[in-house]
C-alpha cells in the first residue's frame, strides 16, 4: 500500500494546546473510521506552522477525502518513493 506525506498549513500549529491536538486527532480518527481500513494514519510532526502527516492509503484521492471530509487542510500531498535512513549508507 503506498505511503503518503501530507504537509498541512496551519498557522500557529506548534502553539495548539495538548487539548487541541486531541480534539484534531479525534476528528481524523472519526472520518478513517468512516472511510474503513484501506487508509492509516501513522503520525504527524507539528512545526511552528505546519504539520507532516504520514498516511498509507491507496492512492492520493483518498488522502484528499479524508482531508476534506475532516476539515483538514491538504496543501501538498506527496507519495513516498522509497525510505532512506543511516543504514542505506552501510
Amino acid at each position: 500500500m503506498p505511503k503518503f506525506v501530507i504537509e498541512r498549513e496551519i498557522p500557529g500549529a506548534g502553539n495548539l494546546s495538548a487539548d487541541q491536538l486531541h480534539a484534531i486527532s479525534q476528528t481524523s480518527c472519526g472520518v478513517l473510521s468512516q472511510l474503513g481500513p484501506q487508509i492509516q494514519w501513522l503520525h504527524s510532526f507539528v512545526t511552528d506552522d505546519k504539520i507532516y502527516c504520514v498516511y498509507i492509503a491507496p492512492d492520493e484521492a483518498m488522502v484528499k477525502k479524508h482531508a476534506e471530509m475532516g476539515g483538514f487542510p491538504a496543501n501538498v500531498v506527496s507519495r513516498v518513493r522509497t525510505v532512506i535512513d543511516p543504514t542505506t549508507a552501510e
